[in-house]
């Protein structure tokens, strides 16, 4: 298992974007597949974006598709989600997700989770 530490989340205003990094620590961090989730007040976690031990398959929700991008530094043990053309309805508590097996577009693969970063989208 890693340890998964989120940052980069803040206020900002509609239209806008923000960067979200994840570090993991340990030394096993290419061996995971790794993806973005979110939670809203009152509603369920939502899968955003997944990918793939190496970087070179990803996945998207269609909610975010052409507005966010995943990516991986294998050598900075890192995750990010580059967020742009923001929007209220992207208000949420962030989190990155590990999953063991290197499966990323099912929730029910990942087994380890950071303590999340808010964004918070103003109109």
């Amino acid at each position: 298992q890693v340890q998964l530490v989120e940052s980069g989340g803040g206020l900002v205003q509609a239209g806008g974007s923000l960067r979200l990094s994840c570090a993991a620590s340990g030394r096993t961090f290419s061996r995971y597949a790794m993806a973005w989730f979110r939670q809203a007040p009152g509603k369920e976690r939502e899968l955003l974006a997944g990918i793939s031990t190496n970087g070179g398959s990803t996945y998207y929700a269609d909610s975010v598709k052409g507005r966010f991008t995943i990516s991986r530094d294998n050598v900075k043990n890192t995750v990010y989600l580059q967020m742009n053309s923001l929007k209220p309805k992207d208000t949420a508590d962030y989190y990155c997700a590990s999953s063991g097996s290197g499966y990323y577009t099912d929730m029910r693969y990942f087994g380890s989770w950071g303590q999340g970063t808010r964004v918070t989208v103003s109109s």
